[in-house]
């Protein structure tokens, strides 16, 4: 339906008219990208029909909220404004728009999303699956698509028995436009730049869009090529500190200018470190779309996405190592009290209680000539990158007769992958300290540190208080360095799907009003993941005499011509004063564009180091990345899927009501390749299979008991299969009978999820909603890390006799290798053993919320507010927690016997092992404004601490605390053909912290990120 434009300008003729030319935005092909807004009706049909309406904000909203309203089933969209004009430039942060959904960041970059409290979900392009550049099920990445590729966005909360299987919290549908939606030839193009405070740089973003639909001889045609390249430069400044390490009272003297020992218990330094992340992404993306409609009652599409990034990674990081061994030497100049709070162990509530901890100090330089010199810095370059080239095609045909409608459809989606590093790690030698001696102690040497970690803020750097203090010429000439470590990678992912669908709907008003319509249909799938590890670490810290020994590691002035000088700007996020401004680092840009070079830059010193210091053992040379056994396998599953679903109009007690109810039944059959490794070596291959089916109900209802108000109601079963490193049969074995055996598990079936949905929508004034929303998951075949010992068949003289039997009927697997030794009174080899893998376990996991929407503007009262009319308000609200009858713990405080120390028993503090990412409280808030060609967005997000997924500290996984971010757009049409626009992301930059134990206990990290402003300008022809 064409809606009136509000914008009141005296431009509106000419905008409309351009407006006209979209239904969904879209990007990709080419040069650059671009997208724009579409009607609710033309999402689902593209064979005619109004006019598809783009004026902005209001109008994005009011047809996104038309489509959400229209859906039979709980889904949330969000359309673009204009032309590449999604809410904001990363499709993670536009995700995070939506009610009930929660995204981590990169860096500052968005890469993650939960719904509902879980990574657990799936990605479609335009309803095609696609797959990820990792062993993960959840698709492609948010980092790889700009946001101006996509014109909408649809989340699915509750699945039809038409929605393919995989997700745990919804399915995520990013539309691209459809040719035939279009009026008059497109042409678009937009050029923004975006400048990054911390990681120092301006880089571009370019885009274009073009297509048009054509009435030919034989039809109608339509086509639309898109393309981006777009450049990011991120950076985030990342200060360590581990205080895990508690020194008991003591009334023993203190070492001369130390305070270290004190009559009571405290947490005093252990490791300290100052690391930048520095990620730069280029990516080309492109797409095109083309349909032919011959005849009014057939169409036939191809779709294609074209996707290649290269994120390469110049961080760097300073470590304060061996303060373990310097503790002695250490003044505390504060000291605070830290309260651990509670654990939930297996028999309730565990107070760990209050105890004391430095906030600031120095620890000085300990060691004699000959012994272990501490504490050390440590210079790191880390290159980690990922290079990947993604594919997603497809092509199908829609036929609509009187009464039935076929649709079929092929798809391949593909992506590879390689991951390179060529990370570097340096000694500092400090020259104003004693130095290391051949054949005794330690390689590197001490340099005395300050420390303060008040104000919850981390900080630490060269205490030039110290006569042993470096200078700054100390820190930067090259000789006063040597090389430690080097980490090589080059692995490979190669994960491909093949899909065939075949749907159809039938038209059964005549027989059945009560069910107009039903759907039914098949598809078909085989995925397979391949991937290969290739690595080589290698460290320079043996001072052995014999062959071992690493004393004749080249100096950095042997290979100074890699060497730069770190950036000096860690103080930019928060002015701090204490840090490492100065040191040296290999060139990090150049260890990832030209490997080979710095590997031969590193030999050459290496052989001139040999050459000039005879008298010491010789240094190997650096050899580049081999493959490891145990790192590769490769996956196959097909899939056959069976659908049915009846859908509903009916009026039960006089009470409009529409749905659908219906099955899924799904069958998969899984082999998989590994390894068989011996002293870590290939031994043969071997392959597993396995197979499991499903059956999928699934049920939707809308109730519409009053003008304008709609009740929801949902019940639906879903799977998620496991990741695939989780499926791979690469296992290592040892020749010991009862060691433990590594490796994946192919018999893994799915978990099974069961959601249960029921919500309230009152769309109470134009493009207006208040929503409130009760959700309920239940997850049972749950995945857990365990290791399954075998059942002994009996003793003799008290050892376990475990079976010789390869089907291993008791538990645990068969290890050909083992010698069974006593634990068989069969002389030989080959006995069933323990492994360690992933195994279905009983119990069950919940996760419970409530969602809140509310959206409103002021367009209706346009005569009576004028320029204020303009003004609008979203926000939204999430509540959820974990439950279920599922307990597994964590073992945690064991790390320095940290348990014991505090005054438990050693192994007795236990912490149940609850869902990571998943935040109790989100809120995000917008305000805008959208009148008289000025478009102006506010934008405020927030979320409770999590327990996160990359870190353990203590035994323990680490806690984020809560974060908000405050993002803010404003955009001018100059004409009704261009607009110029600016936004800032993380305005206020929000630190992330993260706490060890329990949240806002003790302080480990933080995250400083960039301040980013994107500067642009939009032409539409």
């Amino acid at each position: 339906m064409a809606r009136r434009n509000h914008n009141g300008s005296a431009r509106g003729s000419a905008r409309r008219m351009g407006s006209l030319l979209v239904g969904t935005a879209m990007a990709g092909c080419m040069f650059a990208s671009s997208a724009f807004a579409q009607d609710a009706a033309a999402g689902s049909d593209d064979d005619g029909g109004e006019a598809i309406v783009v004026t902005g904000i209001r109008s994005s909203l009011q047809s996104a909220l038309g489509e959400k309203r229209n859906a039979d089933n709980l889904v949330e969209v969000i359309q673009a404004e204009d032309i590449g004009k999604l809410p904001d430039q990363n499709l993670a942060e536009v995700l995070e728009n939506v009610t009930g959904i929660q995204i981590t960041r990169q860096a500052g970059v968005g890469n993650s999303v939960q719904i509902r409290g879980t990574d657990a979900n799936r990605v479609e392009i335009n309803g095609v699956s696609t797959v990820g550049s990792g062993s993960g099920r959840s698709g492609i990445s948010f980092e790889d698509l700009p946001a101006s590729l996509i014109s909408s966005v649809e989340v699915v909360k509750v699945p039809e028995a038409k929605t393919i299987e995989g997700s745990v919290g919804g399915t995520i549908n990013l539309r691209t436009i459809r040719p035939l939606s279009l009026r008059e030839p497109l042409v678009a193009a937009r050029a923004q730049w975006e400048r990054s405070d911390l990681a120092q740089s301006t880089l571009p973003r370019l885009s274009a869009t073009v297509g048009n639909r054509f009435d030919t001889g034989i039809g109608e045609i339509g086509i639309v090529l898109s393309g981006s390249y777009a450049r990011q430069d991120v950076a985030q400044f990342a200060p360590r500190v581990d205080l895990d390490n508690l020194r008991k009272a003591s009334t023993a003297p203190n070492l001369p200018g130390s305070n270290a020992n004190q009559p009571f218990d405290y947490l005093q330094v252990q490791f300290l470190q100052q690391e930048t992340n520095n990620y730069e992404y280029e990516t080309y993306n492109g797409t095109a779309g083309l349909e032919w409609k011959p005849t009014d009652s057939l169409k036939l599409y191809f779709d294609a996405t074209l996707n290649n990034q290269q994120r390469s990674q110049e961080s760097n990081r300073v470590q304060v190592s061996g303060t373990s061994n310097a503790v002695n030497t250490a003044f505390h100049e504060g000291f605070q009290t830290i309260d651990l709070g509670t654990l939930i162990g297996p028999n309730g509530p565990i107070d760990l209680g209050t105890v004391e901890a430095t906030t600031h100090g120095t620890i000085g330089v300990v060691g004699a000539s000959g012994g272990t010199l501490d504490p050390n810095l440590r210079m790191s370059s880390d290159t980690g990158s990922r290079v990947t080239k993604s594919r997603v095609y497809d092509v199908g045909t829609e036929w609509e007769g009187e009464k039935l409608r076929v649709r079929a459809e092929l798809s391949l989606s593909t992506s590879n992958t390689v991951n390179p590093n060529f990370s570097t790690t340096l000694d500092f030698i400090n020259p104003r300290s004693v130095q290391p001696v051949f054949g005794r102690g330690t390689l590197d040497n001490g340099s005395p540190v300050r420390f303060d970690l008040r104000d919850n803020v981390v900080q630490s750097g060269i205490d030039t208080s110290s006569p042993f203090a470096p200078t700054t010429d100390d820190l930067l000439n090259p000789a006063n360095y040597q090389l430690n470590q080097v980490a090589q990678g080059a692995s490979t992912a190669r994960n491909k799907e093949r899909a065939a669908r075949l749907d159809f709907t039938y038209d059964t008003l005549d027989l059945n009003p009560i069910v107009p319509s039903i759907d039914f249909g098949y598809r078909w799938n085989e995925t397979t993941a391949i991937n290969n590890d290739i690595s080589n670490n290698i460290s320079l810290t043996s001072n052995s005499t014999g062959s071992a020994g690493r004393f004749n590691r080249p100096e950095g002035n042997l290979f100074s011509d890699i060497l730069i000088k770190a950036p000096s700007n860690f103080n930019a996020a928060d002015g701090r004063e204490l840090y490492f401004s100065d040191f040296l680092i290999i060139d990090g840009g150049l260890s990832f564009r030209d490997p080979g070079a710095v590997l031969d830059a590193l030999n050459a010193a290496i052989t001139a180091s040999n050459t000039a210091n005879p008298q010491f053992p010789a240094v190997p040379l650096l050899s580049g990345p081999t493959e490891s056994a145990a790192g590769f396998f490769s996956v196959k599953e097909r899939t056959n899927a069976l659908y049915f679903q009846a859908n509903l109009d009916l009026e039960p007690i006089g009470i409009p009501a529409r749905g659908n109810i219906g099955v899924r039944w799904l069958t998969t059959t899984l082999s998989s390749t590994g390894n068989n490794i011996s002293n870590g070596v290939a031994a043969g291959q071997t392959t597993s299979t396995a197979k499991y089916s499903f059956l999928l109900p699934r049920f939707n209802l809308v109730l519409e008991p009053a003008r304008n108000v709609l009740l929801r109601g949902g019940i639906a079963r879903d799977i998620r299969r496991p990741n695939f490193d989780d499926l791979s049969t690469s296992r290592s074995y040892s020749t010991s009978a009862e060691a433990i055996v590594q490796g994946g598990n192919p018999n893994l079936v799915p978990e099974s999820v069961y959601s249960f949905d029921l919500s309230g929508e009152w769309y109470f004034a134009p493009s207006s909603l208040l929503s409130l929303g009760f959700f309920h998951k239940i997850r049972s075949n749950l995945f857990s890390p365990i290791v399954d010992f075998p059942t002994p068949i009996g003793f003799v003289n008290g050892n376990p006799q475990y079976s010789i039997d390869p089907a291993c009927p008791g538990g645990g697997v068969f290890n050909p290798l083992a010698n069974r030794n006593i634990n068989s009174q069969t002389p030989g080899n080959g006995i069933c053993a323990p492994l360690g893998s992933t195994f279905n376990v009983a119990g069950t996991t919940t996760q419970t919320g409530v969602e809140a929407a509310f959206q409103y503007d002021l367009s209706q009262f346009e005569d009576a507010l004028g320029f204020a009319s303009g003004f609008g308000f979203i926000g939204n609200f999430t509540y959820q927690k974990p439950g279920g009858s599922a307990e597994t713990f964590y073992t945690g405080l064991t790390t320095r016997n940290l348990d014991t120390g505090l005054g438990f028993p050693a192994g007795s503090v236990q912490s149940k092992v609850t869902l990571t990412r998943l935040s109790k409280y989100a809120y995000n808030t917008t305000l805008f404004y959208d009148k008289y060609g000025l478009n102006a967005r506010l934008r405020y997000t927030w979320r409770s601490s999590y327990i996160t997924t990359e870190q353990f500290r203590w035994n323990l996984p680490v806690i984020a605390d809560a974060r908000g971010q405050l993002n803010a757009s404003i955009n001018y049409d100059v004409t009704p053909n261009i607009n110029i626009g600016v936004e800032g992301i993380n305005l206020l930059r929000g630190d992330q912290r993260l706490y060890c134990v329990n949240n806002n206990a003790v302080l480990c990290f933080q995250g400083l990120t960039d301040r980013r402003i994107t500067a642009g300008l939009s032409i539409k022809l």
